[in-house]
């Protein structure tokens, strides 16, 4: 059984003046695009003929949003009042993208990196941690200095909607949470200066990166490096949603809170200014290699607090809830994969 549902009381942050969903009421082929206004959902092609995804509204993106813009403004004062309009928690909510490529960044935020280089030092038997976190420091702030993102490709097929339950494979165990920022490519991107890139997104939604911790590594080719094909893109492995929310409605995607709870506990509590490359330069990198598409989805890193952290994986059963400022919430229990 999928995970309750967040309402937008509960997801604690303020709601934009609209976010863009993709629901169904039924069967898949009665999947549809939805505005939605508070806790309402409009079909967007109502209003913009031929609207089945979010894509759609790329090619002429600010026009569609200007457009939509209008509409919300309609519906806000009783958007109930319309009987065709259901609630969203009424519907089956899927995942708001359907990207070709997914550009994942990895060791991207400075306390997360810190703390992984000082587990590894505990693990070796290093008695000064102190020192360790220190010289973990100066190599954060000398990599933002010089260096570049490390950034690597996902699979679409890996995606699940918000409030799907995600399957747990029995190959591997440590199975680990890592809530990220992603962005929505607007289009075709490539070789973008860094003062231009984030007029190159659409807009922002909340992606779980799920990772099976005991497959990043292959202990049969230990110098050829991680394996994230096994590690990261089992089906369910990438939640995504509850819905995009346009980049107007987010004055700085620096200035954003990440917050993941397991089972009602908080696990993952850090702003995304804690970013060792900013969204910009993740851009500009990827983009100086690959041809964005758009559509596609660049997620933006995982702040500290994931699982390896504390020493404890997700198992059947467990809840997790991932919250943005201003993105809403997703909710997703886990459970033993059978199949």
């Amino acid at each position: 059984m999928p995970a309750e549902r967040a309402s937008t009381e509960e997801a604690g942050t303020s709601a934009p003046p609209f976010a863009i969903g993709q629901f169904s009421s039924g069967s898949p082929r009665e999947q549809f695009c939805g505005l939605v206004v508070g806790e309402r959902v409009a079909r967007v092609d109502r209003f913009v003929p031929g609207t089945g995804r979010l894509d759609d509204l790329l090619p002429d993106w600010d026009v569609h949003i200007e457009r939509l813009g209008e509409v919300a403004d309609a519906l806000r004062p009783d958007p109930g009042g319309d009987e065709e309009l259901p609630r969203w928690d009424s519907l089956s909510v899927l995942a708001p993208v359907a990207p070709r490529q997914i550009f994942q960044s990895g060791a991207n935020y400075r306390s997360h990196v810190i703390d992984l280089i000082v587990a590894q030092a505990r693990q070796s038997g290093d008695e000064d941690l102190e020192d360790a976190r220190r010289r973990a420091a100066e190599m954060m702030d000398a990599r933002a200095r010089n260096d570049q993102p490390y950034v690597f490709i996902g699979l679409p097929g890996a995606l699940c909607g918000p409030f799907d339950d995600v399957l747990l494979p029995p190959t591997g165990s440590q199975h680990d949470w890592e809530l990220e920022l992603a962005a929505v490519i607007a289009t075709e991107t490539y070789r973008a200066g860094r003062d231009e890139a984030l007029t190159r997104v659409a807009g922002y939604l909340i992606v779980n990166d799920v990772t099976t911790r005991d497959r990043v590594y292959r202990p049969d080719l230990p110098g050829i490096g991680s394996d994230w094909l096994a590690a990261k893109n089992a089906p369910t492995f990438l939640p995504a949603g509850p819905f995009v929310v346009p980049a107007a409605f987010v004055a700085d995607p620096q200035k954003l809170q990440v917050t993941l709870r397991l089972n009602g506990e908080t696990m993952q509590d850090e702003s995304t200014a804690d970013m060792i490359f900013d969204l910009a330069r993740l851009i500009e990198h990827t983009s100086s290699i690959a041809r964005m598409l758009p559509g596609d989805v660049l997620l933006t890193g995982s702040p500290r607090g994931n699982g390896a952290h504390y020493g404890r994986f997700l198992t059947d059963g467990d809840v997790v809830e991932g919250t943005i400022t201003g993105l809403g919430t997703q909710r997703n229990r886990c459970a033993a994969a059978t199949g």
